[in-house]
């Protein structure tokens, strides 16, 4: 089994898309902890956590330097789908908190005993929205792109230390993240959405093979090296669907 006696981290676990990984994890031999505000489902350890304040955070973090961890996966977030100004101050903190403050801030908490033997892995979930920054997508896309930024200064930082850093950013999934404004703005501009099993999956995989940068879906994957080199490109190529969605907030 891929997983074998590993000690595995997963946040935002009890979620369905998590709840899902936690479960093929534990199949493939993982003893697995899950870190969220509820509890899962499954019978895995459990760190019930905020991770969306100061201080929710900081006892989220001291949890995770008492323990020896082979894998830590980053998989929490949150999302505001719609005008920037009509998001709440309260939310805009917890957007940037949960998906990026986070995942680096539990990550430094892990690296001292990692380090000290000399191996183990960070999995950083991201999204295809940090690589393409959807418009009405403002602060989670802003998010998801330094959690990619994080991922690859990280992995340059740790090279030579037996230390790996997976940065996997899948397209639309169909979970409880995307509320009914977002299924209707997919339904609108024929939005590609995969199954949470068919990306729990892969997501098991990228991480059983150690593999660097993930992202899943085409055209979505095409669109990303194209927005790195033609952005203006790209521009063009959302703006119809840009013009869709604002039909959703005239009101």
């Amino acid at each position: 089994m891929r997983f074998e006696d590993q000690e595995i981290l997963l946040t935002g676990g009890a979620g369905g898309l998590g709840a899902l990984i936690s479960a093929q994890l534990t199949a493939e031999g993982a003893r697995v902890t899950v870190m969220d505000r509820v509890a899962p489902t499954q019978a895995v350890g459990f760190l019930k956590a905020d991770l969306s304040t100061p201080a929710g955070l900081e006892d989220a973090a001291a949890a995770v330097s008492g323990k020896v961890w082979d894998i830590v996966v980053n998989l929490a977030g949150i999302q505001h789908f719609g005008p920037l100004e009509r998001q709440s101050p309260s939310h805009l903190l917890a957007s940037y908190m949960v998906n990026l403050v986070a995942p680096v801030r539990l990550t430094q908490a892990a690296l001292p005993a990692m380090k000290a033997r000399g191996r183990g892995q960070i999995v950083n979930v991201g999204s295809v929205f940090g690589s393409i920054n959807f418009a009405h997508f403002v602060t989670y896309s802003s998010a998801k792109a330094g959690l990619r930024g994080f991922s690859q200064a990280l992995r340059r930082e740790l090279a030579g230390t037996g230390l790996a850093v997976t940065y996997v950013a899948p397209r639309a999934v169909r979970t409880a993240l995307n509320s009914a404004e977002v299924m209707a703005f997919a339904k609108l501009t024929h939005m590609n959405m995969d199954e949470p099993k068919q990306i729990a999956a892969r997501i098991v995989d990228a991480i059983g093979a150690r593999r660097r940068d993930v992202y899943f879906g085409f055209p979505e994957s095409l669109f990303v090296r194209l927005n790195a080199i033609f952005p203006g490109l790209i521009d063009r190529a959302l703006s119809a669907n840009d013009r869709k969605a604002a039909t959703l907030f005239a009101r």
